[in-house]
């Protein structure tokens, strides 16, 4: 009976012991797999606000060309001129379209012409280009060219302070003059400076003048 029993208890230990294995293999649970760094989802990129478009660096404007052209007449007359074609048609015919005139208002008594261009007509109570330049009430800071015709001689200017000065004292210092020249025959004198004397023949005022008087 003993034995028995001994035995008895040896199978139930040994139960036991199996069923503490079984039961310790089913509730192991296998770690779950690490996901791969690499399969990682890249984190998006941050968006940049696209740059703004700079503008285009303007180029600054010329200046343009302006022109003034005084006539002393054989008539006794003083006419002032602001544009070439209307300059360039006195010359021809003695003739003027548009005009206003003040009487006696010379520097020796003449009567003075200003020629106004045909787009200063519309509002003849306002002063014409060429009696501003005449009355030195508008001045000029960019490229100039201005001729004067006094006693059958051609004085041509591409400075508008030596203009001015001739106007004044009827004198040029320094000079360059071409004998037999002008469109019919005529003395040309070139008004330099004490900057452009340097420079000899003045090149660029003869051509200027001989271009204004092509067909256009």
């Amino acid at each position: 009976m003993h034995i028995q029993a001994q035995r008895h208890k040896l199978r139930l230990m040994v139960g036991v012991l199996l069923m503490s294995m079984f039961s310790g293999c089913a509730t192991t649970q296998s770690e779950p797999a690490k996901p791969d760094a690499k399969a990682k989802a890249a984190p998006a990129a941050a968006t940049q606000p696209a740059a703004a478009a700079q503008p285009a660096a303007t180029q600054p404007t010329a200046a343009p060309m302006e022109y003034f052209f005084v006539v002393y007449h054989d008539n006794g007359r003083i006419y002032s001129i602001a544009d070439i074609k209307s300059y360039l048609t006195f010359l021809n015919t003695d003739e003027l379209t548009f005009t206003r005139t003040r009487v006696g208002a010379g520097p020796e008594g003449e009567s003075i012409v200003f020629g106004i261009e045909k787009k200063e007509a519309d509002d003849i109570s306002k002063p014409a280009k060429a009696e501003l330049l005449y009355d030195g009430k508008m001045e000029v800071s960019g490229p100039f060219y201005g001729e004067v015709l006094r006693d059958g001689r051609f004085y041509v200017f591409g400075n508008w302070a030596d203009f001015k000065g001739y106007m004044v004292n009827k004198e040029v210092t320094y000079t360059f003059t071409e004998i037999g020249t002008g469109p019919k025959g005529e003395t040309v004198i070139y008004a330099l400076n004490k900057d452009t004397i340097k420079e000899g023949r003045p090149v660029k005022l003869v051509e200027a003048f001989n271009r204004i008087r092509k067909p256009q």
